[in-house]
């Protein structure tokens, strides 16, 4: 009786056990101050999550030898990848590219927003592709500020997207005319904006073949646009949905301080 006790006691605790989440920032990339914030955004990423007893958050800034990181990898069950021109940032590395082949083979979550998804040379594309899918690379890659740019909800019932309405945001910058796989299964766009009179897709959600899911967004170019409530819970949404947890009706509720939000670098 007792060891049948045991058992149960510790496949509780193993079903209970938090979700791993790993957010990689990095220092300012040379960009203007306001602009490509990868830490202060981590650092929001990080706070929209908290008090929640089912997940565990770690926050690494992820510049070069950045040698703890294939370690992490190993260890985490999403990663949320905010740094310079990720593409170049997982490959350029073999043991990086490797840790991070392994985590999507056994399914893990990716988040990436901006130029996480960048990869200037055109051979980058496709391994970042069978990761995100989705990807801003190439020397054909296409970016632009928008104004009075319309946020639309371009999938309302994907989960993702619970409690999320379409607006307007007075700028933008994003990433469009994105990299996709070729016919893929499982892949929804999210969201889409009007540029150059065309609804270009700007954030996607893919479950993939390999078990996994990852979810894509372009904009986040400006720190100030975290502000939108549309922003925190389309961010804190996706990395729920690639953990496979579930997302209650109406969608997250947000308890962000707006200190958080605050622009601080070190």
């Amino acid at each position: 009786m007792k060891s049948v006790f045991v058992f149960l006691f510790l496949g509780v605790s193993i079903i209970a056990a938090p979700k791993k989440l790993l957010v990689l920032g990095q220092k300012p990339d040379g960009h203007p101050p306001g602009t490509h914030e990868y830490m202060p955004g981590a650092r929001i990423v990080k706070a929209l999550l908290s008090g929640r007893d089912d997940l565990e958050v770690t926050i690494t800034q992820a510049d070069e030898p950045w040698t703890e990181g294939p370690k992490l990898i190993a260890k985490a069950d999403c990663v949320v990848l905010f740094v310079n021109e990720g593409g170049r940032f997982i490959q350029e590395n073999p043991k990086r590219a490797k840790a991070f082949k392994k985590f999507t083979q056994r399914g893990g979550g990716l988040v990436v927003y901006h130029w996480g998804m960048g990869a200037k040379k055109a051979e980058l594309i496709s391994p970042f592709l069978k990761m995100f899918g989705g990807c801003h690379g190439g020397p054909d890659r296409k970016y632009t500020v928008v104004k009075e740019a319309q946020f639309q909800v371009a999938a309302p019932k994907h989960p993702v997207m619970v409690g999320i309405k379409s607006f307007e945001l007075p700028f933008e910058e994003f990433y469009y005319k994105l990299k996709v796989p070729k016919t893929p299964q499982n892949w929804t766009a999210l969201v889409k904006v009007p540029i150059e009179g065309n609804e270009e897709t700007v954030g996607w959600a893919w479950e993939r073949p390999d078990g996994g899911r990852s979810v894509g967004y372009s904009g986040l170019h400006f720190h100030v646009n975290w502000r939108h409530e549309q922003y925190q819970r389309l961010i804190a949404q996706a990395v729920l949905w690639t953990l496979k947890r579930p997302i209650p009706n109406g969608g997250v509720k947000l308890k962000l301080d707006s200190k958080v939000l605050e622009l601080k670098r070190p």
